[in-house]
């Protein structure tokens, strides 16, 4: 009997183990959709802590496959738990998970890459840029080949406050491939400082919390995976719109182990490279003999906002794409 006064905790019912709804439903991890199971729930409830405390919360789950971190978010006694699940054949399990927590479950049979976050929780929990985050959560064990286009989609939807951010800052807590992980997390100057590590740090708090042994998931993936935590910042670190921070940042990792300005130049056309790019570089301020990963953020922001200005000068230029001028010569 619960204590007077205090509200039992709630707790899932006896279920099957997530080992006997993988055999009851002959599931199988598919190589073509790059999945790995979680069947350790000591490991998914460690995953699902990183969130930070989860109780009454709304909470996103992607790809939950057979419902190993459901069942921990469940069990972290969440408000709302919306699960989005791209593959048919782990729905009939995840309605099971569903009917033992009467009305905590909703199941969304569609892909996350497509999906309209914005219409994924209550309006009323929606909370000022500025202010703490709401008590929203994205939680996913992401399959391996759609990790990166959707951190990049949800960057771009921090830095526009729309999707799943249009409720404020809301945090996410997902996992990566080992090596992911750490281009996302590295500083200047570390040998997997890229492309990933600037559009993910000017725009959040990026962590890298734990590393998860590749044994520990059904089928064993080749690597080691880690699970990451982002908050998005109230002010990011470059004031200029995504597009334009991803094609200079993308263009100056184009080359990563030359000089930065082989990079940058491939900003410009031909027929102007080397005066615009000289131009571009004093006005940043910018040692054009680093190489790309020795670049800080301060830096990216003073390359930025120098081509936003040139940008304004001659509007052609953002237009520009180095890739379509090489397809034209070939």
């Amino acid at each position: 009997m619960a204590a007077r006064g205090k509200v039992a905790a709630f707790n899932l019912p006896p279920l099957p183990t997530v080992g006997e709804i993988i055999k009851l439903f002959r599931l199988q991890a598919q190589k073509q959709l790059s999945q790995n199971f979680l069947l350790d729930l000591r490991l998914t409830d460690k995953i699902v802590r990183q969130a930070g405390k989860l109780k009454n919360a709304h909470v996103c789950e992607v790809g939950p496959g057979p419902g190993g971190i459901t069942r921990s978010i469940l069990n972290a006694d969440v408000e709302q738990l919306l699960l989005v699940e791209k593959d048919p054949r782990f729905i009939p399990g995840l309605q099971m998970l569903s009917e033992a927590a009467p009305g905590k479950v909703r199941i969304v049979h569609g892909d996350i890459l497509t999906f309209k976050m914005e219409k994924a929780f209550p309006k009323h929990l929606k909370k000022n840029w500025e202010d703490e985050p709401p008590n929203i959560h994205i939680i996913g064990n992401l399959p391996f080949s759609v990790s990166t286009p959707l951190i990049i989609k949800w960057l771009e939807n921090v830095s526009k406050k729309n999707g799943p951010f249009i409720y404020g800052r809301t945090q996410m807590t997902l996992t990566f491939q080992k090596e992911v992980a750490e281009r996302l997390t590295a500083n200047t100057g570390g040998k997997q400082r890229s492309r990933l590590s600037i559009m993910s740090q000017h725009l959040c708090t990026v962590e890298n919390r734990f590393v998860i042994p590749g044994q520990a998931f059904v089928p064993k993936p080749e690597v080691d995976v880690a699970v990451v935590h982002f908050t998005p910042l109230v002010q990011p670190k470059i004031q200029q719109p995504f597009e334009l921070v991803e094609k200079v940042v993308r263009s100056a990792f184009q080359f990563r182990r030359k000089h930065c300005f082989r990079g940058i130049e491939t900003l410009f056309p031909e027929s102007e490279r080397l005066k615009k790019t000289e131009e571009l570089m004093m006005a940043a301020d910018v040692d054009p003999t680093l190489r790309p990963f020795q670049l800080s953020m301060s830096h990216f922001r003073n390359l930025c906002n120098t081509y936003r200005k040139m940008c304004e000068e001659d509007p052609s230029l953002f237009a520009y794409n180095y890739r379509e001028e090489l397809k034209q010569k070939k």
